[in-house]
């Protein structure tokens, strides 16, 4: 990093438009005291380590993460010389993440083959009682176009 980088400051609207968020959402992670600016003049400021801070933040959110467990893990910053009391509760937070993950997955898997097997035993049914098969194919097609239609 520069060392220009290391001395800027951000206003509100700087800091948030840098890490792609509002205004009002970095105003709500100072609430819950995950950030602290400092003054300059009457407006709030923010230096490279709240820039950083508040980064580690969005991205372990966006993993899953509450931010209590967030605040609780940012509160053991130097609480020994080695970091090692953050690292160790960063490495349970992980480990518990990881397990309802997993879990997770689970049972979406078996979500997915029960969808899969009702599909199936509708597609029977349909063919059982003199339906086109290729008419419900269509509707496969109108689906997945749906989807596509949902992402963009």
């Amino acid at each position: 990093m520069p060392a220009t980088d290391k001395n800027r400051l951000y206003t509100v609207s700087e800091l948030a438009r840098e890490l792609g968020i509002t205004p009002r959402a970095l105003r709500f992670y100072e609430d819950k005291g995950l950030i602290s600016p400092r003054r300059a003049g009457g407006s709030r400021v923010f230096d490279y380590r709240d820039k950083g801070r508040l980064a580690l933040v969005l991205r372990v959110k966006r993993l899953g993460f509450t931010l209590d467990e967030i605040k609780d893990y940012l509160s053991l910053y130097r609480v020994d010389g080695r970091g090692l009391a953050q690292l160790e509760r960063g490495y349970k937070l992980i480990q518990g993440r990881l397990r309802q993950l997993e879990a997770q997955r689970a049972d979406l898997e078996k979500l997915l083959s029960d969808m899969q097997a009702l599909k199936e035993e509708t597609l029977r049914l349909y063919k059982e009682r003199g339906g086109d098969p290729a008419a419900l194919a269509a509707l496969d097609d109108d689906a997945a176009d749906m989807t596509e239609t949902k992402k963009s």
